[in-house]
Formats: C-alpha cells, structure tokens, sequence
C-alpha cells in the first residue's frame, strides 16, 4: 500500500496518469479474439481549441469508451480533426495579412505550403487539450481528413458518385459568401432579423399606359430583373399577362407572367423577378421557361455590380459595392419618378456563420450531389431501426429534413481542402478521375486544366467512419470495426455531418455507419442563456479544469446530460463534484489506515456480520443500477447512480457503521467494495480512480484494464438489507429531529421505544453500540418520556426523545411557527405568481424556471417546520 497525501490535489496526478496510460498502449491494448466495440469522434476543426460544447462531447464518449473497454471488449475510440476548409484558410489568410502578404499574390502551392507549415506547428492544440480532459482514444492511429489515404477515399467516392449519375455540375442559385468569394452551404448560414426597409416602386408600361407597382427590400437588384409575377388568379391584371414593361434605369423590357408566387393579399399583388439574386425568384424564372444560363447577373464574387448579359446596366454603378449600389440605384429611381415611398420594415437577412457578411444568392456552376437519392436509405435505416436515434425525438427533425433534402452543393471556391477530381480541355469537356495520369487517357493526353474548386469540407468528413478504418482498402480493421457501435454528436449537426455519414455509408458501405445516434443538448450558462463571447458568459473547461481538476469537470456534464436537453453549468456543481472526489480520496484513506487495502478477489468475500452482508448487496444493487443506466445511454441516472452510492451508503454509512469494529471480515468486505468503487466509478473519473486504485496495494493490472463488476443476485441478502436499512432510518430520524429542534451538537440524549415488537427489539439488542454512536444516545430503554419531547415514528415503533432542560421548548415552538408561517406566505405569493398566465406568458423562461423552484423550495421549509412542531406535540 502506498500512503495517500492528506490532501487531494488533481493537478499532482493527472498529467502523470495521462502519460502512462498513452505510453504504455492502454487505449486500446491488444484484445484480438475480443468482442469489437468502436466509437469515432466527431473530428474537431485542426484550428480549434476545446470549448465546453466539446468537453460534454468528448466526456460522454469517453464514459462508454472506458466502460466498454473494461467489460473486455476491443474498444477502439477513432480520433482526428478536420482540415476545416474555411476556418483554416481564414486563420492562415489573417497571419499572412500580419506580415503584409496576400494569398492571391503568392499564389495557389505557396499558400498551401503555408497552410501545412501551420497545421504543423499549431493544429496539434485540440488534441493536446482533449488529453487534458482524459479523453482514453487510440491516438496510435490518429486521422487527418487531408492524409493521402483520405484523399484517396474522397477521389474513388466522386467519381464513383459522378460515374453512377449521382454527382453532377450545374449553374444554380447558391448561398454566397462575398467575404471569402465562395459557395456556402444553407446549414452555415444564420438568419438574423434587422431593421430595414421596402422600397416601393413603380415600373412603366411599354405601352405608355400606366404603370405597375411592385416592392422590394433590395432595390438594387432590379438591374437584373427579367420579368413582373402577378398571380394567375388576380383579375386586377388579367388584362396585363403578356405586356411588357421598361425597366427604369436599363431600360430593359420585361414580360409580365403569372405564377402563383404572386401573393394577391400582399401588397400590389405584383412582384418583381430576379431569377439570378433570389431563390424564390429561380424557381418562378424556371417555370417561366428561362435556362439558367440565360438568367441575368449583375454582381461578381466580392458582390460588386458588375455588366450583365445584355449590357443594358449605367457604367456608373460598374464595380460599385452591392450597398453603395443601393443608395444610387435609390437616387436614380427617386430622380426618374419611379420611387413611390419608402417603409421601415424588421426584415430577415441571411449572414456567414464564419464571415459575418450578408449572404448573397449567387448564379454560378458548382457540383452537386444528389441527395434526394442517397437520403432515402438513411430514412429507411431509422424507420426500420437499423439506426436507433436516442432521444427519439429527434427522429421527426430527421425525416422532415431527409424527406424535403435539395440537390447538395459539394464545391467550395478555395484553396485548402480536397481539390475536386476533374479536369477540363480546352473545349470545356469534363473528365472526372481519380488521378489525373487517369483523365489524361480518357482525355486523349490533350492539355487539360484541373477544377480549381474544392470539396465542401462535411463532404469528406463524411466518410470518417470508414475512411478512417482504411476503406478504399479492405483492411481488417475495417471489416472489424465497421459498422460502429455509436455516434454521440451534438444535435446541432445533425444535419451537417450526421445525415452525411449515414447517407454516404450507406451508399458505400452498404451498411449503416453506427448502430445508435446519441444526440446531446447544448450546454448554456448558469441562467440557461446560450454562450457566445459577445454575452461574456462563455466558459472555458481548461479553466475549470485548472480550478478543480478534470474529473470534476467530467462528472458535472455527466451528471447533467439528461438525454438531449440543454444543460444549464453552474460552477459550483464543478466544485460540488471535486469535493465529490475529495470525500472519495479520504474515505481511501481512512480504509488505508484501518488496514484495508486492495482486494484479492473479484467475487465478493464470504460475510456473516449483517453490516457487510448489507453493504455486499447495495454493491450489487448498484452495478444492475448502473449497467441498465448505461445501455439506456442515461448519463445523469448512471452519474446520480454511483455517486449516491459513493456518498451516502458507502461513506456516510457504511463506514460510520463499521468504525470501531473493523476485523478480518470487515477489512475484506470494505476492500472488495472499494474496489467495485473505484472500477464502477472509473469511466467518469479516470484520473483520482486509477490513483486511488493503485495506492491500495499491489494489482496485476491497471484500473484503466480491470474488470467490472458482474451483478450476482445471489449476493442479495433478504434479511440484512432491511436491518441495516431500519437502522439507517432510526438513526436518520433522530439526527433530523435533533437538527430540526436545535439540540446542542454535543448532547446525548436518553431513547425511549414504545410499542416495539419483538423483531425490532432483537434489532435494537443488535445494534445498541452503532445506535448510541451515530445518533449521540445516552441510553435505549422502554416507555414514555414526561415532559416535552421530540418523537420519530420508524415503522411500527416511537422513538421518544426528552428535550426539558435541553432546549427551551415554548421558544422552539415559538420559533418553528413564525418560521412556517413565514414559508407559507412566500409559498402562496410564489403560487399566485405562477397561476397568473400573464406572468407565465411573458416573463424570460428563467424567471419563470426561478420562481418555480422557489415556490418549491419554500413549500418544502413550510412542511419540515411544520412536521417539527408535530414532533413537539
């Protein structure tokens, strides 16, 4: 045995345990005739640092990682990071500006040099910071989604796509990002309202005749307008279908169409059209039978106006910014007479999640995956429950989005990422390969020139579950290994690369990526309001971790992941938990000095005495507990489960229980569940429990490799269970009552037992000694009290405790009546509150959430003084 320091100090053995464990292989040790069990993490971004979103994340896979490797599996836990397309580009593009160097003036190979030569020397950070929290993964075999091994997968998977017609090149509108002159996706693109305006405006007739009214909140774009939408319905222009009208400014002729996009109930009715700057406007110039090659654009990549097809905009706005170009646009038509009015207007405007920019709808050639194919296995897989989605909530989001998918936009106008395998000639043929020696045979070796364009990054990450185990190839761990056994993501990526993994391993794998989708909530503030550095309430685990160690941190999350809903972090359930930890180091350490120590066996030991016949079976109770928690993925149970176990029965009482009396038996029993303890406690607290484990004496293995615990119901002992549960009741009551009535500490006090049958008298013989102790008894005897007295009713006896001359009862009683009322009229207030429907209706959540709490939090108090006037009679 090694002797414990007095004081629990996280920081003195986590770094050290970390290290041999990685060093010695114990992630994943060999196990090859071993059930396989896999996990992948979702792979960070090379550019990130943990934040608390990843600290739940890594925390929850790493609970069933550990788990499942101590029930002896071939547990393999995949990890990487993402090359992150934009993020990357953005940092390495920001530290270039430092020095006075552009990316355009370098040129394509430089920069990327310069993108490797920073992965080098700062992408490592995650990773470094994922050790710190305790994360147990096979490092030995860590990914990058730009290995030449990736890269490989992602060139067979589009050109397999592309060969089957699944994957194809089309002009379409697109979420344009102006800042870093590429296509975004719909799911990067957040939707802010802001105060704007509509400009109403006034379109003359050809014909002279009059003029048609429509409204817009981007007037600009009306340089591009190729038509005027009425609904067919809409008697007010049945007369006008087929007329044209002048543009003011261009002076361009436009048709008037129906189309039922034209709402008759908003204002004119009319609305202007332009299929190459608006979704909406796309389809209706479709329907119209205009191509999309002959749709008008009137912005370039940096959203600068810029000549459109038919030559007809002012040179003056040429290369003018998008909102520069409003303002004039504005002028002119207000100059023309052709501006009506204009209306302050709250409108909806879509922003780059990453540049902050609005997001311009954009026409231009990108590739596309056809998603609506490739969605309807994945659909299949969670309705037939291949897939088991956990909560299942969320399988309705799932359908809904599968279900009404649009055609995916795979190509992204950067330079870092996975340059799309196509080439072109000088007639603009197309020639997808994997190799370009490949698309030169198929090209005839004429001149070809490659697609500048890149992959969309969630394009290759899709892959990750069986890229990662060596597909193309067929390797033995991918036959091992795949499919996974679990995917815990946040639910805030379901759509980016959850529906992406599951679509493409379907496709390719023939099978599903992982068995079960676990998706968790968010992790907010203390008051339940979303983190952003903007608020100042964001949290850094590193931080917390620093305060008070990596378990604590760990077993917060854990304890309050409840399936899915966003968790409200408060500090002070880290510090909760890391005396959590403290109370379990010098409880180790009382066991140290009583002579207990590592156990030898991992039956539990043979017991006569009630106490460790007692506390063998809460053991067992506790691991059929926690193994049902687990395999229901029920984190906040299974936490809650080993930690009032640890706490309340095995500290608070068995131990208090056996003090004074620990002999051969005892000393066997306490080790034996100790170490059940510290295994069962292991998965949420590696770092104290592995310390703990290896300071009890001589192991053949470490905790990281021991074996968990296997529930004999056998160990159950009908008899000793409820004794020593009527002794915990005894002794709960009258330390409640004593507490309640404000009897000095330090008093011991006579016990009087009425109407004790025969059964509880034996007990009362039995336990005398541990009674006196742990409740402060002077004496146990039979009969009444006279005088005032505090009386505790256990089942069918009375406990009486005499109380003249050791409190002052008429002030007592004086005390506990004023402080019930007191709760009682705070209660009602509170409930008043809560019956107003406009408090409920129009107060922040979290005030209603406190007010909640505290209408039960004083409902409890008016009741606890309450029943200790009752006791006072």
């Amino acid at each position: 045995m090694t002797e414990l320091p007095k004081t629990f100090d996280p920081a003195a053995i986590e770094g050290r345990w970390y290290s041999h464990w990685e060093e010695n292989g114990l992630f994943r040790p060999e196990r090859p005739d071993a059930e396989p069990w896999t996990i992948v993490n979702p792979p960070p971004n090379v550019t990130g640092s943990l934040h608390i979103g990843h600290a739940l994340d890594n925390t929850l896979q790493d609970i069933l990682t550990r788990h499942e490797r101590l029930r002896g599996k071939d547990a393999l836990w995949v990890v990487g990071t993402d090359h992150a397309g934009i993020a990357t580009q953005m940092v390495v593009e920001r530290n270039l500006e430092s020095q006075g160097l552009k990316r355009q003036e370098m040129g394509r190979e430089a920069f990327l040099e310069h993108v490797w030569e920073w992965k080098a020397q700062s992408g490592g950070q995650i990773t470094r910071q994922l050790r710190r929290l305790g994360c147990s993964m096979d490092w030995s075999r860590e990914q990058f989604t730009m290995d030449p091994h990736f890269v490989r997968a992602v060139n067979k998977v589009f050109v397999q796509l592309y060969r089957e017609g699944l994957l194809y090149r089309d002009k379409r509108l697109v979420n344009w990002d102006p800042r870093f002159g590429t296509a975004i996706s719909d799911l990067e693109v957040e939707t802010k309202e802001v105060q704007g305006k509509f400009w109403h405006l006034k379109y003359p007739l050809e014909d002279g005749s009059g003029f048609i009214h429509v409204a817009t909140t981007r007037p600009e774009t009306m340089l591009a307008d190729m038509a005027v939408a009425v609904h067919p319905d809409d008697a007010r222009y049945r007369d006008l279908v087929g007329k044209r009208v002048r543009l003011p400014i261009t002076g361009r002729l436009i048709p008037i169409i129906r189309d039922e996009h034209a709402d008759p109930e908003l204002g004119s009715g009319a609305v202007k059209i332009t299929p190459g700057h608006d979704f909406n406007d796309f389809e209706v110039g479709k329907r119209a039978g205009f191509k999309a090659v002959d749709m008008l654009n009137m912005l370039d990549g940096a959203a600068r106006v810029m000549q459109t097809q038919d030559g007809l905009v002012p040179a003056e706005l040429i290369g003018m910014d998008r909102f520069d170009a409003r303002k004039r646009v504005v002028e002119l038509l207000e100059e023309g007479g052709f501006l009506e009015r204009i209306e302050d207007k709250v409108i909806q405007l879509p922003y780059g999640d990453r540049s902050g920019v609005v997001i311009e709808p954009w026409l231009t050639d990108q590739w596309y995956v056809d998603a609506e194919t490739l969605s309807k296995p994945a659909i299949d897989a969670v309705r037939e429950g291949k897939i088991k989605v956990v909560p299942k909530s969320w399988e309705k989001t799932w359908y809904n989005w599968l279900e009404n998918i649009q055609p995916w936009c795979v190509s992204r106008q950067l330079w870092w990422g996975h340059r799309i395998p196509a080439w072109y000639d000088d007639q603009g043929n197309v020639f997808v390969a994997e190799t370009e020696e490949e698309a030169q045979r198929e090209a005839g070796n004429r001149p070809l020139r490659r697609d500048d364009d890149v992959l969309d990054t969630w394009f290759s990450s899709g892959l990750w579950p069986f890229a990662t185990l060596g597909w193309p190839d067929d390797t033995e761990l991918l036959r091992r290994h795949y499919p996974n056994d679990v995917l815990i993501s946040g639910f805030d990526i379901i759509f980016f690369w959850d529906a992406r993994m599951a679509m493409q391993g379907l496709h390719f794998m023939k099978d599903v990526p992982w068995k079960t989708l676990y998706l968790h909530g968010l992790v907010r503030d203390s008051k339940g309001q979303k983190m952003s550095k903007s608020k100042g309430n964001t949290v850094d685990p590193l931080g917390l971790i620093d305060r008070y160690g990596a378990d604590a941190l760990r077993f917060t999350l854990a304890a309050m992941e409840s399936q899915g809903r966003d968790i409200k972090l408060d500090e002070k359930r880290v510090e909760g938990y890391r005396n959590f930890a403290t109370k379990l180091w010098n409880a180790t350490r009382f066991c140290q000095a009583n002579g207990i120590g590592a156990s030898d066996t991992i039956e539990p030991p043979a017991a006569q005495l009630p106490v460790n016949r007692w506390i063998i079976g809460e053991t067992v109770k506790t691991v059929q507990a926690l193994d049902l928690a687990l395999a229901e993925l029920r984190f906040d149970e299974s936490s809650n489960t080993i930690y009032h176990f640890v706490w309340a029965t095995f500290c608070d009482w068995y131990l208090e229980l056996i003090k004074g009396a620990i002999d051969e038996e005892t000393r066997k029993v306490a080790g034996w569940v100790l170490d059940q303890i510290l295994v069962m406690l292991h998965p949420f607290m590696p770092f104290v429990t592995e310390e703990l484990w290896n300071a009890l004496g001589e192991r053949p293995y470490e905790l990281i490799l021991a074996k968990w615990p296997m529930p004999d119901a056998r160990a159950l002992d009908p008899e000793a269970g409820p004794e020593i549960d009527w002794l915990i009741r005894v002794v709960s009551g009258i330390r409640t009552a004593r507490a309640e009535l404000n009897v000095p500490p330090g008093a011991r006090l006579p016990l009087h037992v009425r109407d004790a049958g025969s059964a509880t008298q034996a007990r009362l013989q039995r336990h005398a000694v541990a009674l006196q102790r742990l409740a402060r008894i002077e004496t146990i005897s039979d009969g009444e009290a006279s005088g005032g007295a505090a009386q505790i009713v256990v089942d069918e006896a009375t406990y009486v405790l005499p109380l003249e001359g050791v409190i002052d009862i008429e002030a007592e009683k004086a005390r506990l009546q004023k402080a019930a009322e007191a709760a009682e009229k705070e209660r009602d207030s509170l409930a008043g509150r809560l019956n107003n429907p406009s408090f409920v209706e129009r107060a922040k959540p979290e005030a209603v959430d406190k007010a909640r709490a505290d209408h039960a939090e004083k409902a409890s108090d008016a009741e606890k003084y309450r029943a200790a006037l009752a006791r006072l009679g």
